[in-house]
C-alpha cells in the first residue's frame, strides 16, 4: 500500500468519526521517521481513543498493521506507526500543548480535502 492510500484510509476514518482539524505533513525531506505526519485531535479523551481505534480498524481491513502504536485508554495522544505514514490522534488540549505543527513548520503541508468525502457521496 502506498502512502498516499494509506493517507486517504486514515484520513477518511478521522473524518467519518469526527476528528477535527485533520492535517497531513510531507517530512520526507526533514526526518527519517517517517515520510508523512497525519495530525487530529478529538473532542475528549473517549473520541480521540474513538479515532485512532477507527484508523486503525480500518487500515486492518486492509491488510495494514501498524509497525508500532502508543497510547493506552484513557490516553491525551495515540500514535499510530505505518513506517511511512505516522498518525497522531490527540485530545484537544494536548494537542495545544505539544504544538506539533509548529514543531514541523518547515514540513510541506498536504490538501486534506481531497481525501474528505462530502455528504451524499
Amino acid at each position: 500500500m502506498t502512502a498516499e492510500e494509506k493517507i486517504k484510509v486514515i484520513v477518511r476514518a478521522l473524518d467519518q468519526k469526527r476528528a477535527e482539524d485533520i492535517r497531513v505533513l510531507k517530512v520526507t525531506d526533514l526526518t527519517i521517521l517517517g515520510d508523512y505526519f497525519i495530525i487530529a485531535n478529538g473532542t475528549s479523551t473517549t473520541h480521540t481513543k474513538t479515532l485512532a481505534e477507527e484508523a486503525e480498524f480500518q487500515m486492518s481491513q486492509l491488510g495494514e498493521e501498524p509497525h508500532h502504536r502508543e497510547g493506552m485508554p484513557g490516553s491525551n495522544w495515540y500514535i499510530l506507526d505505518y513506517t511511512d505514514v505516522i498518525v497522531h490522534v490527540f485530545f484537544q488540549e494536548t494537542r495545544e500543548f505539544y504544538r506539533l505543527e509548529q514543531l514541523w513548520a518547515d514540513a510541506e503541508p498536504v490538501d486534506v480535502s481531497q481525501y474528505i468525502v462530502k455528504e451524499g457521496e
